[in-house]
C-alpha cells in the first residue's frame, strides 16, 4: 500500500512539474499552457520511440554479425559512443545482449 501511495505521489509531482514548465514556456512563447504541455509530452514520446528504434537496429546488427564493438554500433547508428553504451546497457538489463570484456576497446556485445 505504501509503495502504491509513493508511486501516485511521484506521478502527481511529475505532472505538476511538467505543467509548471509548460506555463513558463507558454509565457515565454505567447502560446497556451495546453499547447506547451502537449509539445513537451510529444517530444518525450518521440525520444522514447527513437531510443527503442535504435535499440532494435542494434539487435538486428548483432543478429547479422554475431558480435560488435561500441565503435561499430556507433558508426552504424550514427550516434555518440555514450548513447550506444546507454542502449546496450538497456538491452543488457532486458537480458537480450551481453557485454564481453571489461572496459575500453576490448569490449564487444553479443546476443544472449
Amino acid at each position: 500500500m505504501t509503495y502504491l501511495f509513493l508511486v501516485i505521489i511521484g506521478v502527481v509531482v511529475a505532472v505538476a512539474f511538467v505543467f509548471w514548465i509548460s506555463r513558463k514556456e507558454a509565457e515565454k512563447h505567447g502560446t497556451s499552457t495546453g499547447e506547451e504541455f502537449v509539445g513537451i509530452c510529444r517530444s518525450a514520446i518521440e525520444t522514447a520511440s527513437q531510443k527503442e528504434e535504435r535499440k532494435g537496429r542494434a539487435l538486428a546488427l548483432l543478429r547479422e554479425r554475431g558480435k560488435l564493438s561500441n565503435a561499430e554500433i556507433r558508426a552504424a547508428l550514427g550516434v555518440s559512443g555514450r548513447s550506444v553504451q546507454r542502449y546496450m546497457d538497456a538491452l543488457e538489463g532486458e537480458n537480450k545482449v551481453e557485454q564481453v570484456g571489461g572496459v575500453g576497446r576490448g569490449v564487444v556485445y553479443r546476443l544472449k
